[in-house]
């Protein structure tokens, strides 16, 4: 994957610097979670790539291009953005809502196409919201009022949507079902996708990436490795989100393991029930048959898993 999204030497706020020396990229594709507690800059991440906020130093490039020198009309047609927080146009219902996304790319005046209606059309079914297809905003649940405007935002067909707490007043169901969506379009469509989240455990099989803001500094990595790093946030429980997936035999600490299954499950649909895989000294050993091979962090054991796999067909 190349990328796509580069934050370089990034410094960001408003009077006073709140996160400075941004270093990180992202590619389409790829799923982000950005973490944080309150306060600490994630919002307003957020509009400094959003063009809302001013560039304090540094720079950020979208597909190579400094964000500088991008118009806000491109950067509304590169990025479409879903707000923890909006306000509720009045009169209008689930449907005209989601319509209002293919109109980024159309004249006021344009009628959507049938190909447009049945993309929206799917929409509102994927987002189990066909019940309330006719009905006004104003009247849905603060849940499907969420999930409404997140259909919008899906309906625009931007490289890159931003979700600022998407899951905030979603039942675990709903959960599930608009986070499996967005996985689903990141890697069906290859989609950028950037949300912010208080709740690692759905990070965990969810997330490719962390952006996590603390101490006026962001990290990233993998979201198993940063998870490893900081083992206190965690509640260990798996999702079984890959029906497809058969899982080797590993050899770990629970936690270890817990997360090696969530990082395998969603990047392999095959079965690797021949690998057994072991974590030993901070050193992770694949072995199959007679073979064995060394690795220090689960990039390498995904390459690794990959090549053996393309050597077996």
């Amino acid at each position: 994957m190349s990328t796509f999204l580069e934050l370089k030497n990034l410094s960001i706020g408003y009077k006073k610097t709140l996160v400075s020396e941004i270093n990180t990229e992202a590619s389409l594709g790829e799923i982000i979670l950005l973490m944080g507690n309150n306060g600490v800059g994630k919002t307003t991440l957020i509009k400094t790539l959003l063009k809302q906020n001013q560039i304090l130093n540094g720079e950020v490039l979208i597909s190579q291009k400094s964000l500088k020198t991008i118009s806000q009309k491109d950067i509304a047609e590169d990025i479409a953005i879903v707000f923890s927080k909006a306000e509720i146009p009045t009169n209008y219902t689930v449907e005209e809502l989601i319509n209002f996304g293919k109109y980024i790319h159309y004249p006021y005046y344009f009628k959507i196409d049938e190909k447009d209606k049945a993309e929206i059309s799917e929409i509102i079914s994927k987002l189990n919201l066909e019940q309330y297809r006719h009905t006004q905003l104003q009247h849905l649940s603060d849940g499907n009022l969420q999930k409404a405007f997140i259909g919008r935002a899906l309906a625009q067909n931007s490289p890159i949507i931003i979700l600022d707490e998407p899951t905030t007043h979603l039942d675990e169901d709903n959960k599930l079902i608009i986070l499996n969506l967005l996985r689903s379009l990141a890697k069906t469509q290859n989609k950028l996708i950037l949300f912010s989240s208080h709740d690692w455990r759905l990070a965990r099989e969810f997330a490719d990436k962390i952006w996590w803001i603390r101490d006026q500094k962001l990290n990233s990595g993998i979201t198993e490795e940063i998870l490893l790093e900081h083992k206190n946030f965690l509640d260990p429980h798996i999702f079984d989100i890959n029906s497809n997936f058969v899982s080797p035999k590993i050899f770990a600490p629970q936690l270890e393991k817990e997360l090696l299954f969530s990082f395998l499950q969603k990047n392999f649909n095959e079965d690797l029930s021949l690998f057994s895989i072991t974590y030993n000294d901070n050193l992770w050993t694949i072995s199959e048959n007679s073979s064995t091979s060394y690795h220090k962090n689960l990039s390498e054991i995904k390459n690794s898993l990959q090549t053996r796999l393309k050597s077996t067909f």
